[in-house]
């Protein structure tokens, strides 16, 4: 009988399940969407209740095409939304409308906005690391959002989870946490093994402390370490698994995918501290987090950290990101005025509307040097659902210059490489503000969805100048999950030896030429000149 490891990904729509070996090949994987509500504007909703029946599902689904196997470990990574409780494990709304499953604050819900800024403007010692403010993204604003809005809730409350910390509760009943989600999402200070009390209250959230911050967690475990009682029987006959089945510690879903791809050996070795200095896990989805490693704690204006232990255990991470990269590729094409059409013809030719507009660009640029001229012209800034790194500013907004007075298929693919472009300049500038503070960061190590577009993989080449390396395994996300069954159930020492072992690296993509480097030059000093102009907007507007 063979043994296994499985990992689970819930991303923001859908969970994932996959199979892999000991060695780290995936042997089968299946995917169920979730559901998201949007009761209004900033306000992006789900239901955990919902959300684990997917995974129940996925997992019966994957299992059910791989007879005669034993599960040595299960692995779960999420996205980091806030999951709230009562005492019977049952859910609290979280929605303005009083939908009683909508429980879950999606990471990418902005109603926080003024919680975050009162916050921010307390200078508090801990803000250091966090990039120097905290993101309306993360769960303290979200908290103090609900003990503000929703008192009723915040009192019914008995359970605050980020995602991944609710997937093992659920897999286990065991109430710990995780350091990667306490660290980088809830202030917890990771490197004193506390939380900071005096930050809490001074932020309006001391009931937390007087209740020995039983809702927000007293045990906090490294990730991969096994949670507590393994897998319940409950939850066992749920998935249709053994109960026991070591569980291990979660992840967040981006750092999941950091686990699945910085540790692979580049040419021809392991990498030491050196050469992790040089490397940056890119994990691309709906939004795009940008990871880095180093010995020594590293203070970058407006990237997230230094968080230690985070990801990689003994190692402080630095976190940047952009808040909508596929979620920004897919507003700016499916709103244009061709998108309908061109999504028939998709349909009609057994393709994608991705796969079409990369062949509308290849037939753009015969007879161009290279095909990124085609936007010389034509420029976005893509902080369309604002700036998380480096500006941390939410309030930012998207931009777009040089449009013509006309909406055909050809007009789209244009813009649609414009809009990949200022994903790719977005991740130079956190590339830039990480070198600046002691990085040397020449190659990307990138996963997750945008990996699948050759025209994203070769604008991120060029626009950033850095050897881009792919994963051998596409689904590197799930593999990072599964790495974390895998140390828990003991078929590798660590996540060192997990990383090791279970990872590898595949393709190499390389910039090109001096030619196309100026171009991107010129083009990145008007990406830079724009958000300069839009502060310059708002400048004049404040004065009227």
């Amino acid at each position: 009988m063979q043994r296994i490891v499985l990992g689970v990904d819930v991303g923001t729509g859908s969970a994932r399940a996959g199979a892999f070996t000991l060695q780290g090949r995936m042997l089968g994987q299946a995917v169920q969407p979730i559901r998201m509500w949007k009761p209004q504007a900033d306000y992006v909703q789900q239901a955990s209740d919902d959300i684990w029946a997917a995974i129940c599902t996925a997992i019966r689904t994957v299992m059910a095409r791989l007879p005669d196997v034993e599960v040595a470990g299960i692995g779960f990574d999420a996205t980091c939304s806030l999951v709230v409780l009562d005492a019977a494990g049952q859910p609290v709304t979280v929605s303005p409308d009083g939908a009683a499953e909508q429980n879950v604050i999606v990471w990418m819900d902005h109603r926080a906005a003024a919680q975050a800024d009162r916050i921010n403007a307390g200078g508090h010692d801990v803000l250091r690391y966090v990039g120097g403010r905290v993101s309306l993204e993360m769960e303290v604003p979200k908290l103090l959002w609900l003990k503000e809005q929703l008192p009723e809730s915040w009192d019914r409350a008995a359970h605050f989870f980020d995602l991944p910390d609710f997937l093992t509760w659920r897999a286990t009943g065991s109430d710990t946490r995780s350091l990667c989600s306490t660290v980088c999402k809830w202030n917890y200070r990771g490197q004193e093994g506390r939380w900071d009390e005096a930050y809490l209250r001074a932020i309006g959230l001391g009931e937390l402390a007087d209740e020995g911050f039983r809702r927000i967690g007293t045990r906090i475990l490294p990730v991969g370490e096994p949670v507590p009682g393994g897998l319940s029987a409950a939850a066992a006959a749920e998935l249709g698994l053994q109960a026991g089945i070591p569980v291990g510690t979660s992840a967040i879903d981006a750092h999941a995918g950091g686990l699945g791809v910085i540790g692979a050996a580049l040419d021809g070795g392991a990498p030491d501290a050196a050469a992790l200095s040089r490397r940056l896990a890119l994990v691309g989805g709906t939004s795009s987090c940008h990871m880095a490693v180093s010995a020594q704690p590293r203070f970058v204006p407006g990237v997230w950290g230094p968080y230690f232990s985070a990801m990689q255990p003994g190692l402080w991470l630095n976190e940047g990101g952009q808040s909508a990269t596929g979620a920004l590729v897919d507003h700016v094409i499916t709103t244009h005025a061709a998108y309908p059409a061109l999504a028939e013809a998709a349909r009609q030719a057994g393709s994608t509307i991705y796969q079409l507009l990369n062949e509308r660009i290849t037939a753009l640029a015969e007879g161009l040097p290279f095909p990124a001229l085609l936007t010389e012209h034509l420029h976005v800034m893509p902080d369309f659902h604002g700036n998380r790194s480096p500006r941390a500013d939410a309030s930012l907004r998207g931009m777009v210059s040089g449009l013509r007075l006309s909406a055909t298929a050809d007009d789209l693919a244009v813009l649609y490489l414009a809009t990949i472009q200022a994903v790719a300049y977005g991740t130079r500038h956190i590339v830039e503000t990480l070198n600046a503070e002691g990085y040397a960061i020449d190659t990307i190590l990138a996963c997750g969805g945008g990996t699948k577009n050759p025209v994203f993989l070769r604008e991120h080449a060029d626009a950033t100048q850095c050897r881009i390396v792919l994963p051998d395994e596409p689904e590197a996300i799930l593999l990072g999950a599964a790495m974390l069954g895998a140390v828990a159930g003991g078929a590798h020492a660590d996540l060192p030896a997990a990383m090791a072992v279970m990872s590898r690296a595949g393709t190499d993509l390389f910039p090109a030429d001096a030619a196309v480097r100026r171009y991107h030059d010129a083009k990145y000093a008007v990406f830079l000149r724009m958000y300069e102009d839009q502060m310059a907007y708002r400048s004049l507007m404040r004065g009227l």
